[in-house]
């Protein structure tokens, strides 16, 4: 999907409830909870939450992973706001803020270990160029996790997109096997999908867990066919490179 997303103003209106208990149980909680249990398998040094909202997430593996600094990124400054007050009690290189745009990020080549982005993806208008640009900021090895729901089939996921666009607020929900393609596309190798289960609306359309790596091309190259090859690049879980 390439075309025009929300306006800001949609997500500076929507973090004023973005925080409400209820709202954080049924949408954002299980999903935080599976990627936390991911990052602590992994232990990388430098982390980016990328569509981080108000910073529940950002804030925890801040607080919940000391060796870990942390930056969250958001096209919303209403959302930003948020996240700055939450974070006021961290030491200042624990986390940082900044505003950005999924498909042109405003960091340099390799500066992380892992991106996070958990019920934000659908929200891209392109979709492609947020991997695209996921792959650049990762270094060689680093790991991606994806967190939103999956449409159960292709139809559904034009249909719902289509609706979301007569409202004004389009997202696009891929099939799990077309999250899988894009990732590959981009130069990652997917380690899995796994389904996270949550209430009410979950049993519907529950969200899937993604989790990639991007490939060492220096040693792809150098493999037969230039084909990723290198299961110990692709699957050993240190990223830690701080």
């Amino acid at each position: 999907m390439s075309e025009a997303g929300p306006r800001r103003s949609f997500f500076d209106l929507w973090s004023l409830v973005y925080d409400l208990p209820p709202v954080q149980w049924a949408t954002y909680w299980p999903v935080h909870e599976a990627v936390m249990a991911e990052l602590r398998r992994w232990q990388c040094g430098r982390v980016l939450d990328l569509g981080c909202g108000t910073g529940q997430l950002t804030v925890r593996i801040a607080s919940e992973l000391p060796g870990c600094a942390v930056t969250g990124c958001d096209f919303s400054r209403g959302m930003l706001e948020h996240a700055v007050a939450r974070a006021a009690g961290l030491r200042s290189a624990a986390v940082r803020w900044v505003r950005g745009d999924a498909g042109r990020l405003p960091f340099r080549a390799g500066a992380f270990d892992a991106v996070v982005s958990t019920e934000a993806f659908h929200w891209f208008p392109d979709q492609d160029a947020a991997v695209a640009e996921m792959h650049r900021v990762l270094a060689p090895g680093g790991l991606v996790l994806l967190a939103l729901v999956a449409s159960p089939s292709g139809l559904v996921a034009s249909g719902l997109h289509a609706a979301s666009r007569l409202v004004g607020a389009p997202f696009y929900w891929p099939t799990s096997d077309e999250m899988r393609r894009r990732l590959e596309r981009a130069g990652f190798h997917v380690l899995g999908q796994k389904r996270i289960f949550r209430l009410p609306g979950g049993m519907l359309l529950p969200p899937v867990l993604t989790r990639a790596v991007r490939l060492d091309e220096a040693r792809n190259a150098a493999a037969p066919g230039g084909r990723a090859t290198d299961a110990t690049t692709a699957r050993d879980p240190r990223c830690g490179r701080s």
